[in-house]
């Protein structure tokens, strides 16, 4: 099964990042997964109303997320939470592809979000990211599903080793597995329909 780890801040080396890393250690042991992770702070995607996304005019980043979330039965998007909202560069993303031309991207996938924090928060943003990622199925007539179950990873920076990709709290370990074996779990009755 493809997997892709969308890393939705636009900041170097951001906590978003690291908790895509840490997903992919999960479930290592798992042969049959195949994960990718694209991260958005690696090129900025154009801005609605100042450039756009040409399928015929790609860019080599733009070609590789493209690919790699075509390819994907499920597309776990990573959503920092900036003052108890999502980031700018999600939505964009988000209105970006959800055109006709880049439709077929929503189509027949599971999508699954975690909201990244250094406090106590990130809800708010994966929350977002779901109802405009809903809008976005329903408004192009595709049939792919939003996971219902969320992550909400809290004080990132202090619960993953950013040198062994591993936690220590093992409350937040447990919870990042639950959630990883749910969107799989997910992915693949829908996959089997």
């Amino acid at each position: 099964m493809q997997i892709l780890i969308l890393s939705g801040s636009s900041r170097k080396n951001s906590n978003s990042l690291l908790v895509s890393k840490y997903l992919t250690r999960l479930n290592v042991q798992n042969d049959e997964l195949n994960f990718n992770i694209i991260d958005l702070a690696e090129e900025q995607v154009p801005t609605v109303g100042r450039g756009g996304i040409d399928p015929e005019n790609l860019s080599d980043f733009q070609k590789n997320l493209i690919e790699k979330w075509h390819n994907a039965a499920l597309v776990i998007i990573t959503a920092p939470e900036y003052n108890w909202s999502t980031n700018a560069e999600l939505i964009n993303l988000a209105h970006q592809l959800g055109t006709k031309n880049h439709a077929y991207l929503f189509n027949n996938k599971v999508f699954a979000f975690v909201g990244v924090s250094t406090g106590r928060g990130g809800r708010q943003s994966a929350l977002e990211q779901m109802m405009i990622f809903n809008k976005i199925i329903s408004f192009t007539n595709n049939q792919s599903v939003v996971c219902p179950k969320l992550w909400e990873s809290h004080e990132t920076h202090l619960n993953i080793n950013k040198e062994s990709l591993q936690s220590e709290n093992q409350v937040y370990a447990d919870s990042a597995q639950n959630f990883m074996d749910y969107a799989i779990t997910m992915t693949k009755r829908w996959q089997a329909v």
